[in-house]
């Protein structure tokens, strides 16, 4: 008599989250965890990233479904050894999510050049490497989806965050450009444009590089007593995890989705207002004085103001 043999289990999809260990990432690699997704976390402590995602999913030590590879989106040979370690851990993953992300507060005339060249090698060319090494496997399964969370300095260039907001923009125009060229291998690409989310972040130290006792100072006032009355509006992450994996569902080549009515405001607007009409929205928004205001200003006295966060980017993830 022949064996019996018993239903086939389909093995699990795989998804692959940069900055998995806190914000934004831990939420979205908890909640598909749930769903029954195979998650690799990618992250620069994996060890402490897999102790924080066990924590939040239950999962025990050893867990097949629970991987951590060590990322640092800053080093290239760390992207290479990730990328390996990826395709050997799980092959090709069914979905690749470009969560990690690093900020910093200052008008363009204050901000050092060192701060934008690392936000950009952060923010915009460790994804895209991080993609070319794993987008061979993923071409030749002919299937997979490539996810980009941007934020509403992608949508629109924002006051006090202006180089975060030059790497958002460049990483949505990459990833159109990378969507209209994968997708007949059967691939599909999402922008999430990321609203203001309930994050560890919203109590550490974004870093600042703002004087804040020059030309720019009645800026910086306006911004932080905008975005401390912002912070109480912010929506729990786990909303943002719920957004995402119905995103990885998706089948259309490309789409670009906002989560959070803010980010939804900003989206809107931008496609329905006219730039002039726009550009005074989010002055009064951002507190900013108005045009020609500060002709022959100086300030004489040292300004007063305790800056915590940038308010436009509070959710930020990585």
């Amino acid at each position: 008599m022949a064996d019996a043999v018993g239903p086939v289990v389909p093995e699990p999809r795989t998804v692959v989250i940069t900055g998995a260990s806190r914000g934004l990432g831990l939420a979205s690699a908890t909640y598909l965890f749930k769903l029954g997704w195979r998650v690799v976390g990618a992250m620069r402590s994996p060890d402490v990233g897999l102790d924080r995602l066990r924590a939040a999913t239950g999962a025990a030590a050893g867990d097949p479904r629970l991987v951590g590879v060590r990322l640092d989106l800053e080093d290239p040979a760390s992207i290479t050894a990730a990328g390996k370690a990826i395709e050997e851990a799980v092959g090709a993953p069914h979905a690749l999510v470009h969560n990690a992300g690093i900020a910093a507060v200052g008008c363009v005339e204050d901000m050092p050049f060192e701060v934008w060249e690392r936000l950009f090698r952060t923010n915009l060319f460790g994804p895209v490497r991080l993609t070319k090494e794993l987008l061979p496997s993923m071409r030749a399964a002919g299937r997979g989806r490539i996810v980009v969370i941007s934020s509403q300095g992608g949508i629109r260039g924002l006051p006090s965050i202006g180089a975060y907001s030059a790497t958002k923009g460049a990483l949505e125009r990459w990833a159109e450009a990378l969507a209209e060229e994968v997708a007949p291998f059967g691939l599909g690409v999402t922008i999430l444009v990321s609203g203001m989310f309930k994050t560890d972040i919203l109590t550490e130290q974004t870093p600042h590089h703002g004087d804040l006792n020059g030309p720019y100072a009645t800026h910086y006032a306006g911004i932080d007593r905008t975005g401390r009355s912002m912070i109480r509006l912010a929506n729990p992450p786990e909303r943002f995890a719920r957004k995402l994996a119905r995103t990885l569902d998706e089948r259309a080549p490309f789409a670009r989705r906002a989560v959070g009515l803010d980010a939804r405001m900003l989206l809107v607007g931008s496609r329905v207002l006219p730039g002039w009409l726009l550009h005074h929205v989010v002055r009064r928004a951002m507190g900013l004085p108005r045009h020609g205001a500060l002709q022959g200003h100086l300030r004489s006295r040292p300004l007063q103001l305790s800056i915590e966060n940038s308010p436009s980017e509070t959710k930020q993830h990585g």
